[in-house]
């Protein structure tokens, strides 16, 4: 690849470790699946971590965007070696997008092509899309991204949550190009335990945020930026549907030089307060 940004076996903004955090990479699996699944041992959703007597001050951890500040206040907590298991109050609260990351950014630190997904699981509520980040890895072998579910590996959601099959999780641009066919139903797509956030609105979001993570800016669930929320809010207009239009093919089709102009766009480039 001629752009470093799309060199995606190598670390970007959000995906480095500290060289001090190397070694604690060590004893981890090499095994690309593998590593997705020891990072399970790593994160904790909020509410699970808040069940477990976790104190609530500690979600905010939800809202650090690098990986290595997370594994900061991961061994701020437990200083052993990442492959070793921890106890769930010694894990870092984070998200679905928080698996993901470590995931690819683990992968990236070996040199193994890799990406963090924003989209939507179908396999989490019956004839809809949720909310969810997945990982993927590049397969010399099979001349493809295999999708990975880090969150969810080992349990029951789809038969093979270490490849998931076509259409078990769709990028936010997939599901734009599905319902700009009129393939799904736009309001069957959101967020899992609110009301609210479910339609067009919630595809569009997560397709630049898609967009983002291809140029390696893994952003928060929940960063809006340029007319993001002119979109939540019902006012962003037909020609911002087109935009999404050129996003949602472009990432459909990893098309390097589209992505590289799309990313700069001025309704469509991360700002520089989400990068630091």
């Amino acid at each position: 690849m001629t752009d470093d940004v799309l060199d995606y076996s190598r670390p970007g903004p959000f995906t480095r470790f500290d060289e001090s955090q190397l070694p604690l990479l060590e004893g981890l699996p090499e095994d690309p699946v593998a590593v997705c699944a020891a990072v399970q041992d790593l994160v904790i959703q909020p509410a699970d971590a808040v069940a477990s007597g976790v104190p609530e001050s500690r979600v905010a951890e939800k809202n650090i965007r690098p990986v290595n500040k997370l594994i900061t206040g991961l061994t701020a907590l437990n200083p052993a070696p990442l492959h070793q298991p921890r106890t769930p109050e010694t894990r870092v609260i984070g998200t679905c997008r928080h698996f993901a990351t470590i995931a690819c950014a683990v992968l990236r630190a070996r040199g193994i092509a890799s990406r963090a997904r924003c989209g939507f699981g179908t396999y989490f509520l019956e004839n809809r899309g949720v909310d969810h980040w997945i990982t993927e890895y590049w397969d010399d072998d099979q001349n493809r991204w295999v999708r990975v579910d880090a969150e969810h590996l080992g349990k029951n959601y789809v038969d093979h949550p270490d490849d998931l099959a076509p259409g078990e999780f769709l990028t936010g641009g997939e599901a734009w190009i599905r319902y700009r066919s009129g393939v799904i139903d736009p309001y069957m797509f959101g967020v899992a335990g609110t009301d609210h956030a479910w339609g067009p609105h919630e595809i569009s979001g997560n397709a630049v945020r898609d967009l983002a993570a291809l140029r390696k800016q893994e952003t928060l669930n929940w960063d809006e930026w340029g007319r993001m929320t002119a979109a939540y809010e019902g006012k962003s207009g037909p020609d911002y549907d087109q935009l999404i239009d050129e996003v949602a093919d472009a990432c459909a089709k990893d098309d390097p030089p589209t992505l590289t102009r799309l990313s700069a766009h001025e309704d469509l480039a991360v700002p520089r307060h989400l990068l630091a």
